[in-house]
């Protein structure tokens, strides 16, 4: 999902709390920590040291260091530790967790919550039943629980790009 997309979505929401799974370098972290301003919190989860310390150092130059908290491990671990309360969830980490993620979105959010789970398009492949490659389902199976699961309402989008066919799901927590 584009920064801009995500800034706008914490904006329009009125999110103040924003839970990030999935920092890599901090891109998307920055463009929230920047939309949820001064008196906002940023938590977002890193399974990875070295992308940690790579996303506080950018992060940090951005000026936002103060609105972030980045926690280090996996998110399956990591969540569990979290207090809710959290306004927008963005999830965009290993794919085959998303059901997982979700779930704690739901969890960790309220009413209102809005969740983006990123990358869903996988250059098309979600739509072949025949494919077994872990990311495909687990993007598949992320999506089906968006559209059972009555603890959201949700869309998907797809869109055309650098990576190919890709996309996002935005979601509220009803």
């Amino acid at each position: 999902v584009a920064g801009k997309l995500l800034n706008l979505l914490v904006r329009i929401s009125g999110a103040r709390r924003v839970l990030e799974v999935g920092t890599l370098g901090g891109y998307s972290t920055i463009w929230l920590a920047r939309a949820v301003g001064p008196g906002g919190r940023v938590v977002t989860i890193e399974a990875e040291s070295d992308n940690a310390a790579i996303a506080r150092a950018s992060i940090d130059a951005a000026g936002v260091g103060d609105r972030v908290d980045i926690r280090v491990g996996r998110g399956v671990d990591v969540l569990p530790t979290l207090v809710g309360g959290f306004d927008l969830v963005f999830i965009d980490a290993d794919k085959e967790s998303n059901t997982i993620y979700l779930d704690w979105a739901a969890k960790l959010g309220h009413p209102g919550t809005v969740v983006v789970l990123d990358n869903i398009g996988r250059e098309g492949e979600i739509v072949r039943d025949d494919s077994t490659d872990p990311k495909v389902v687990g993007t598949r199976e992320g999506l089906r629980m968006l559209g059972e699961d009555p603890r959201f309402d949700a869309t998907a989008l797809q869109t055309v790009g650098a990576k190919g066919w890709d996309g996002f799901a935005i979601a509220v927590v009803v």
